[in-house]
């Protein structure tokens, strides 16, 4: 028997965007049928590859949609820009939440498409057009749009979820490799009511001072010691980076 070739690995970007520019089987009597615009309305509600900006991508889908739902009140869209959200712990102890694109360059339109929403879309600020395929001959030709196939949709929709989810996992890993690094217990710091945990600080004013813990802020990353100092109790907001549990 003759051995099969094995297929080379494609990501499923690469898969859904190749099917996507395949040419489609024709289905019109005549060029001139195929080029109506407006017998994209036939198909239904579709969902739509619109090409923009790869750095400007969310910007763009976000300016699309206000510009839509003013122009067309009556019409039925939803714009998709797949993007995973990455979170970022800064050095001031704040987050930020960045969009990375699963799609540089693509955002999604589902509507019922015709030659008015093709044209208002196509000539909006940012577009570079559908993703389609030429029909015409040579005294016309047009680039048409393609929809996108329920499955690959659901490709798509079930990609991103996983993407999301990887994502906020290895977060929440970083985040718990950085409290055990700056040595915080590595379970819950909780406060008792009858006996507060004793912690000692590491760097900055109160170096290898130990005090009480009374209170520890997670979103804020702050923790609340309490110094016994000229024999009154002082009570002093530190990072959480800055103390260690104390032992005796």
């Amino acid at each position: 028997m003759r051995e099969e070739r094995a297929k080379p690995a494609t990501n499923w970007r690469e898969e859904v965007e190749e099917r996507l520019l395949k040419k489609p089987k024709k289905r019109y009597a005549s060029w001139t049928e195929e080029l109506n615009l407006d017998n994209l309305a036939q198909l239904g509600p579709q969902w739509w590859v619109v090409r923009v900006s790869r750095l400007r991508g969310q910007e763009t889908a976000e300016r699309i949609a206000r510009s839509m739902a003013r122009t067309f009140p009556d019409i039925e869209f939803k714009v998709y820009a797949p993007a995973v959200q990455v979170k970022r712990k800064l050095k001031n102890g704040s987050y930020s939440i960045k969009p990375k694109p699963l799609f540089p360059g693509c955002i999604f339109l589902r509507c019922v498409m015709n030659k008015e929403l093709h044209d208002f879309i196509r000539e909006y600020d940012g577009v570079g057009g559908f993703i389609g395929s030429k029909v015409g001959n040579t005294k016309r030709q047009i680039n048409k749009p393609r929809p996108v196939s329920v499955d690959d949709m659901k490709a798509i929709f079930r990609q991103a979820k996983e993407e999301q989810e990887k994502t906020d996992q290895a977060f929440e890993e970083e985040e718990k490799k950085g409290i055990l690094n700056s040595g915080i217990l590595k379970t819950d710091i909780t406060i008792d009511s009858n006996e507060s945990s004793t912690v000692r600080v590491l760097s900055g004013t109160f170096a290898e001072f130990v005090g009480s813990l009374k209170k520890l802020n997670r979103k804020t990353k702050k923790a609340t010691v309490g110094f016994t100092l000229f024999g009154k109790e002082s009570l002093v907001d530190i990072d959480v980076s800055e103390i260690a549990p104390h032992t005796s």
